[in-house]
């Protein structure tokens, strides 16, 4: 934008010259012009504008000063008011911005390279106004679903219990049967919760990284070997390629956080009966992890918004994988704190999500 003053008022600086000059130089111009038209006329003596062009000749000097003083003088004024004028503009027009509106913004011609400035801004602010009314509105609905949620494991723990506890007669293998469920569903009410305290603890705090050196290959491979009974919920395993020793300073909670979420989206959204590959490789430069599964190849539209605040990628909010949209909001908040970076890549039913983490912090 100082680029833009600069040559606005060096604009203005020219024009303000040029106007000076052909001023300077029009004025005995016009009068050269006007003696000569003056001397192809007859005059008399008592003509009216005879006796005042001669009066005006006696006092020449004198009014040719006066026209040079009071025309400079002009010429200067509205020079300097022009800044003025086009400052008011572009106040005006910022104010716009605060409540951006889909007209557009006009400004002098003077101003253009601003105007085109100011309307890309309204537009960005547009943009930004309708992705924070699709966040909050996503939000909302995500906490009106949650709350609906908890009844249903609540009502059934509670239901199950109630029979354990009215019937004392059930068998052992009944009775171990309603206990597990009840525990079952226990688990999904407090997943459940735990989704609430995410929401509110990404609207609520900033995330501050306490760093820590972690041994990354030992770190997955524990993670990895505790997913082992979800697996065979799927008949799913893993094919481990993970770098020996992988030594590396960062926030072992939260990237532990991150992998965690990676390889249960993995697994949720995998095809029976397949290989989830996780490789961890280390350059001198970084550190990379890839979570690769074989499922429904995710839509390019949907895969570039798959790191938004409350996105879904189970937008049927199936109770056995539908969370708040939070996670990989967080994952990739998370790498970005390290410095680092994530992305997703789907196609030929597969979907792959890389990190990146630089070795220096």
């Amino acid at each position: 934008m100082n680029k833009k003053n600069n040559q606005l008022a060096n604009q203005i600086l020219l024009q303000y010259i040029v106007t000076l000059i052909i001023f300077i130089v029009g004025i005995p111009l016009l009068i050269v012009l006007a003696i000569m038209i003056a001397s192809n006329q007859t005059w008399y003596a008592n003509d009216p504008l005879y006796k005042l062009l001669r009066s005006m000749m006696d006092y020449f000097f004198i009014i040719i000063g006066f026209i040079y003083v009071s025309g400079i003088l002009g010429i200067t004024i509205y020079f300097m008011r022009k800044p003025i004028e086009y400052m008011d503009e572009v106040v005006e027009a910022a104010r716009t911005l605060a409540n951006p509106k889909d007209e557009v913004i006009y400004l002098s011609k003077a101003l253009g390279s601003i105007e085109v400035e100011l309307n890309l801004a309204r537009e960005q602010g547009i943009r930004n106004a309708m992705v924070a009314r699709e966040s909050e509105q996503r939000k909302n609905d995500l906490v009106i679903y949650l709350a609906h949620d908890l009844k249903t494991p609540l009502t059934s723990v509670l239901g199950y219990l109630s029979l354990l506890k009215e019937e004392p007669d059930l068998t052992p293998e009944t009775r171990a049967k309603y206990t597990n469920i009840a525990f079952e569903k226990a688990e999904r009410l407090e997943y459940l919760v735990n989704e609430f305290f995410d929401i509110t603890r990404f609207n609520l705090t900033t995330q501050i990284l306490q760093t820590e050196k972690v041994n990354l290959s030992f770190m997955l491979e524990q993670i990895c070997f505790e997913f082992s009974p979800i697996l065979k919920e799927k008949n799913l395993t893993f094919d481990l390629h993970i770098d020996p020793n992988v030594e590396y300073i960062c926030d072992s909670n939260k990237l532990e956080r991150v992998f965690d979420n990676l390889i249960r989206n993995a697994i949720n959204y995998s095809y029976d009966d397949t290989q989830i590959t996780l490789s961890l490789n280390e350059t001198n430069e970084s550190v990379e992890v890839k979570v690769l599964n074989q499922g429904k190849t995710i839509p390019k539209e949907i895969s570039n918004r798959i790191f938004e605040q409350f996105f879904r990628l189970d937008t049927s909010r199936q109770s056995t994988t539908g969370g708040t949209g939070l996670g990989l909001a967080i994952a990739k908040e998370i790498i970005e704190l390290h410095k680092g970076e994530i992305q997703v890549k789907s196609e030929n039913e597969e979907i792959e999500f890389t990190i990146q983490l630089p070795k220096e912090l």
